[in-house]
């Protein structure tokens, strides 16, 4: 599933400060963040070996993507990995709205799901969305503030969403032109385990109980396939000099590591 949230141009330090939950099962094949890519572009990201993509990745060129799933009952298994979307974009030359409106042109050939596209140095951000279905793909330029994206479209009021965007506001004011640890912004933010009452919960049309173990910040599910839940967590900043840190909590063999790399942005010419 996921959930993420960020501060866009709205903040004293940092112009873009990225926190972002991975939910997957525990036992896909995943590579944690770290530098790859065939071409003369390389990708800072984690990596799904099973579909080769990545749900985060950035470059030093200045260009980032995520993207989380859409929670909804049925999904086309013969649909294309959506894991391919932030590559192709992190690799390629195309601008966020540029790169949108290519991705809504062949949208339905992919399961649901909500995509962030943003170059930092032009200070450019783009959300697309290929649902609800039989509407026209979603594409929206993100204006400068605070925001959470968790698997409906950007910025609705689940529950987790709302306890997420409102616990960040408050550590960010707390703050003021103050850096903040990366690994304080995890353990205060990002690990709160609390479920919504099922009156609060969304109506997607799956199972109430999928609904109600996944509408925690941090989700911890017993599968008959295994675990599922939060397996990873980024924290990734960018501050006014182009310095990048990307501060990644992953599970490895059930034990939890992490990890920091950093680097300088450099403009393209």
């Amino acid at each position: 599933m996921c959930i993420a949230a960020w501060i866009w141009q709205a903040d004293p330090v940092y112009p873009f400060l990225l926190l972002l939950n991975r939910d997957e099962f525990h036992d896909r094949p995943t590579k944690p963040a770290d530098w790859w890519g065939e071409g003369v572009v390389k990708i800072l990201g984690g990596r799904d070996v099973v579909g080769g993509g990545t749900w985060l990745g950035c470059t030093k060129d200045g260009k980032l993507a995520f993207l989380t799933n859409v929670l909804e009952p049925e999904e086309d298994p013969t649909a294309r990995t959506r894991g391919d979307l932030p590559v192709r974009f992190l690799e390629g030359k195309k601008s966020p709205l540029d790169y949108a409106n290519e991705v809504a042109k062949e949208a339905g050939e992919y399961n649901g799901f909500n995509l962030i596209l943003a170059d930092l140095c032009k200070r450019e951000m783009v959300y697309v969305s290929n649902r609800p279905k039989g509407r026209p793909t979603a594409i929206q330029v993100v204006p400068p503030g605070l925001h959470v994206l968790t698997n409906a479209t950007l910025d609705s009021p689940w529950q987790k969403a709302v306890c997420l965007r409102t616990s960040f506001k408050e550590l960010l004011l707390k703050h003021g032109d103050k850096e903040m640890v990366a690994k304080d912004l995890v353990e205060k933010l990002m690990t709160d385990r609390t479920k919504a009452d099922n009156s609060m919960l969304p109506n997607t049309g799956c199972d109430i109980d999928l609904e109600h173990n996944t509408s925690a910040i941090f989700v911890e599910i017993k599968t008959n396939k295994g675990i599922y839940g939060t397996r990873s967590t980024a924290v990734l900043s960018m501050k006014e000099n182009g310095n990048v840190s990307f501060y990644e909590k992953y599970i490895e063999a059930g034990i939890w590591k992490d990890h920091t790399l950093e680097y300088r942005i450099e403009e393209s010419q």
